[in-house]
């Protein structure tokens, strides 16, 4: 039966409300984890465990979620995410232990994973092909709203009422999602159905579950143990590694796969998946940087960080709907090319600061990287589905959903790693031109002591104070080294994907669309 007619834009707002309070709910929670900690009588680091359960609950369903819709039927599957979701939320903000709250952060990432790839999925189906780029600005309009607010939001709830509330204010949008969803949303003719008595691939979900649950683990712990110095870190990465290798040649060979890796033939898939995966790489690992960069070296409090980010934000959904229009019109892949180049030289910028930049230098590398994403995200995500039959959209958007993630995840990883390996480098070299044979050094040591000895007497050891100032002025220089060297890495990496560009097809344009596609 043809299911009813819906208004797009109502369609769209059905499945964004849902995606916001996912894409919220896994950074909400950063700045309660303090209260959390005291509230529930637990560990530094045990506590972590609070955001490492519900990213690895997410990284496992997030590529099954094609397949679970396959099986459920895709509004079935949203409509058990959301409320799955809503409940455990519910339960989180009512746990009385650590353990409870862990369990609980677990299932929401369960009822959570499958509604990012499944909403940009439906916004790729229900607008017509000259369309899929304004649907994805859409969709990214509440990836980037979602980073934004998350902490604003933890950050008002946790000081003004409990951290609780970080939970429970999902109760009533969960409710109004469902509501949406249960009236709006519906199962498209050519939705692939599983059949009765189908073979459920249960080994490839052994594989995918164990394999991914092993890699975010690695990836979220991995600097903290010293990577593979940690017998714990090298049997986890074992693990994932065999798990991972094996589940491509198993799904390959199965019938039901609960992913079809077959969507790689697909040239502009194949392609854009790797583009995104390396552009999240680089573009969540400068993310991570600037915040620690202003906070611990330019003495900057949480408040004042945000207010350096905060422009990027608002420019880049001023740009995003600008960009989706913008593709009907213009060859996506010189959009790409451009939004390539303006993260390249956002990040090339960064890799120039010093420690003695001020606020507009600083907010301006992220302006910059506002201006530029849009163009990216955009409008590789219609590069990278373009040529995609409507019926692969599921499979397909949980994959590149996936590869997103991971992109991300193995960035933050890598910049954090890079940036304590350098700084003990740059200490090193900067130590190694410290002689007590060095004039300027003397000066500056007879100051320096000059002065503490009007602030603390001469009675105080001012040689080893001034030492003492020396060489925390020597460890803040060579962070600082490291930072533009983690920068300038991510610059290479930016330029290095534009070669990329004329390996992808080009997309639809005007009001024309690939076979297939209608």
């Amino acid at each position: 039966m043809e299911p009813p007619r819906i208004n797009k834009w109502i369609v769209t707002a059905s499945v964004m409300i849902p995606t916001l309070i996912e894409i919220l709910d896994t950074s909400v929670a950063n700045v309660a984890l303090g209260h959390i900690q005291g509230s529930l009588s637990a560990g530094q680091e045990e506590v972590t465990w609070v955001l490492t359960s519900y990213l690895v609950a997410n990284a496992v369903v997030i590529p099954m979620s094609g397949w679970l819709a396959r099986l459920m039927g895709r509004r079935r599957y949203l409509l058990a995410s959301v409320a799955l979701f809503t409940i455990s939320s519910l339960l989180c903000g009512a746990a009385t232990s650590l353990a409870e709250i862990i369990i609980f952060r677990v299932v929401q990432g369960i009822g959570g994973g499958g509604l990012q790839p499944m909403s940009q999925a439906i916004l790729m189906e229900t607008f017509p092909p000259h369309e899929r780029g304004l649907a994805m600005a859409i969709f990214a309009m509440g990836a980037v709203l979602g980073p934004l607010l998350g902490p604003l939001l933890g950050g008002y709830l946790t000081d003004n009422y409990s951290w609780r509330w970080v939970f429970y204010i999902n109760l009533p949008i969960g409710l109004i999602a469902l509501a949406m969803i249960h009236r709006n949303i519906f199962d498209p003719p050519y939705q692939e159905r599983g059949t009765k008595g189908e073979r459920v691939d249960y080994m490839g979900l052994a594989l995918l579950s164990v394999g991914l649950g092993a890699l975010q683990i690695v990836l979220d712990k991995g600097q903290q143990e010293d990577w593979f110095s940690s017998d714990y870190i090298l049997v986890l990465s074992v693990i994932a590694g065999a798990c991972l290798v094996f589940l491509v040649f198993w799904e390959l060979a199965h019938p039901n796969p609960v992913l079809d890796f077959r969507v790689f033939v697909d040239r502009s898939f194949a392609v854009g998946s790797f583009v995104m995966s390396l552009g999240f790489f680089s573009f969540f690992g400068s993310i991570v940087l600037l915040p620690i960069f202003l906070q611990n070296l330019m003495g900057y409090n949480a408040f004042l960080a945000g207010l350096v980010l905060g422009p990027s934000g608002a420019v880049t959904l001023f740009l995003l709907p600008v960009i989706g229009k913008l593709t009907q019109r213009v060859d996506a892949r010189m959009l790409l090319g451009g939004g390539l180049i303006i993260n390249a030289y956002a990040v090339y910028y960064m890799s120039g600061f010093n420690l003695e930049i001020d606020f507009t230098t600083a907010m301006m590398g992220r302006v910059i990287q506002g201006v530029g994403m849009p163009f990216f995200f955009v409008s590789l995500s219609l590069l990278t589905m373009a040529h995609l039959p409507r019926e692969k959209m599921n499979n397909a958007s949980a994959i590149y959903n996936l590869l997103r993630n991971l992109g991300g995840s193995f960035g933050v990883a890598f910049v954090t790693t890079l940036l304590a390996r350098r700084a003990q480098y740059h200490q090193a070299t900067l130590a190694s031109h410290l002689s007590v044979f060095d004039p300027g050094l003397t000066i500056y040591m007879d100051q320096l002591k000059a002065g503490l000895a009007a602030r603390l007497g001469t009675f105080a050891d001012l040689d080893r104070m001034a030492k003492g100032v020396i060489y925390g002025e020597l460890n803040r220089q060579s962070v600082a080294l490291a930072f533009n060297d983690a920068f300038f890495i991510q610059t290479l990496f930016f330029l290095g994907l534009v070669g990329t560009l004329w390996i992808i097809r080009k997309p639809p344009i005007g009001r024309g669309g690939p076979p297939g596609a209608h």
